[in-house]
């Protein structure tokens, strides 16, 4: 097909031409391929842009080309967006497929959300302060399980795991407690040496975007499990990540100050830049809004957290993705899980379907978010949905 076709955006679209979130996709009968999502349309970059770098089923070649190649494209495509484009280069959203968007070497999940870590602590350690004595003075965090990461939409497996019964004896089956944990990610774009740690102020030389997150979690499994050594089967089963990566480029209007970090942190998680963000996120199960979490009041910084990440001399690559953690807020509508939206299992919600405490067989969550754009505007960064499967048998 030939001709030239002009993208109608509309006034008040969360996807326009100041956004433009990248993803891996395939048109009908065509290979996957790199595109920015315009409106309600994807933009073929290979074909608009001829540039072979966009022509495979991942952003990591691109990623790795560094800042000043991440700038040049996106003004590049901004500048195309107003014009009449190739008619091959445009593909409507609803008609394409789409792919995990990079390949993931390394995945680190953090704990960063104050609300949440003292909303879980209260739950666990009701005669004892909420928060342990390390949490005020660093990024706590653990390793993930990378080749779990899913695109948004696959089906979520009911997991099989260790919990632990009334008798005190452990017993093997499908977890009864799965979570959700609402979260934003944080996808690596230049990598970095070994033994060379990244400074809070190279945030912006590493990071190339952020993507929504779904980190399931199985309650009853990690309680088991998770003393001494922390997270594993209740966490490793699944990951979900929006099939949209928003370009840090596009959340300038979004930077806030962080909320007061007491006591300051050491020198090495020091900067210029807070590196807070405006991003606001909705959480639906099963249609029904149940929370709003406010990713402005998250304590540690994504900055801070890459700091941390690599201050061991630990190295990054293109593709590797960080998570915040939970984001939850103080009040009983902006909690990022269902521990805390039930109190820990005690109160049921209502929501389509029947109340819940935890995920049953059937429900789903989607997850979406906006943050602050120009001129009072929000923009998109898409969403994050996930259906519970039962748990295979056999």
């Amino acid at each position: 097909m030939s001709g030239l076709l002009r993208v109608e955006v509309a006034d008040d679209s969360l996807f326009g031409a100041e956004n433009l979130p990248y993803g891996v996709f395939a048109p009908p009968g065509g290979d996957f391929r790199v595109g920015v999502r315009l409106g309600d349309y994807v933009l073929d970059l290979a074909a608009l842009l001829e540039d072979p770098t966009f022509s495979t089923p991942s952003l990591n070649p691109f990623l790795a080309q560094g800042p000043a190649r991440w700038r040049a494209v996106r003004d590049r495509v901004r500048g195309l967006a107003d014009t009449a484009l190739a008619v091959d280069a445009v593909h409507p959203l609803s008609t394409v497929r789409l792919l995990l968007p990079v390949r993931i070497g390394d995945y680190v999940d953090f704990y960063a959300s104050i609300d949440h870590a003292t909303n879980l602590g209260r739950l666990f350690r009701p005669e004892a302060a909420p928060l342990l004595p390390n949490w005020r003075h660093l990024p706590v965090g653990y390793h993930g399980r990378a080749g779990t990461v899913v695109v948004s939409d696959t089906p979520v497996i009911r997991p099989h795991g260790q919990c632990r019964t009334d008798s005190g004896a452990p017993e093997f089956g499908p977890t009864q407690r799965l979570d959700i944990e609402a979260e934003l990610g944080f996808v690596v774009g230049a990598g970095s040496a070994p033994g060379v740690p990244v400074t809070v102020d190279e945030f912006d030389a590493h990071v190339f975007g952020v993507a929504l997150i779904n980190d399931w979690s199985a309650r009853d499994i990690q309680a088991w499990e998770y003393q001494p050594l922390g997270p594993f089967l209740g966490k490793s089963f699944a990951t979900s990540m929006s099939a949209w990566i928003t370009p840090m480029a596009a959340l300038t209007h979004a930077r806030v100050p962080l909320p007061t970090q007491d006591p300051e942190p050491l020198p090495y998680l020091r900067g210029t830049d807070d590196h807070g963000l405006d991003i606001a996120l909705t959480v639906r199960w099963n249609g029904e809004i149940v929370a709003r979490p406010p990713y402005a009041r998250m304590y540690w910084s994504p900055a801070q957290m890459l700091a941390h990440l690599t201050a061991n001399g630990a190295s990054i690559r293109p593709g590797d993705l960080y998570a915040s953690g939970t984001i939850s807020g103080p009040g009983p509508g902006e909690c990022g899980s269902f521990i805390e939206l039930s109190r820990g299992g005690t109160q049921p919600v209502a929501v389509a379907g029947g109340s819940r405490t935890y995920l049953a067989d059937g429900d789903e969550v989607v997850i979406t978010a906006t943050a602050a754009g120009a001129a009072g505007r929000r923009i998109g960064l898409g969403q994050v949905s996930g259906r519970i499967v039962p748990a295979r048998t056999g």
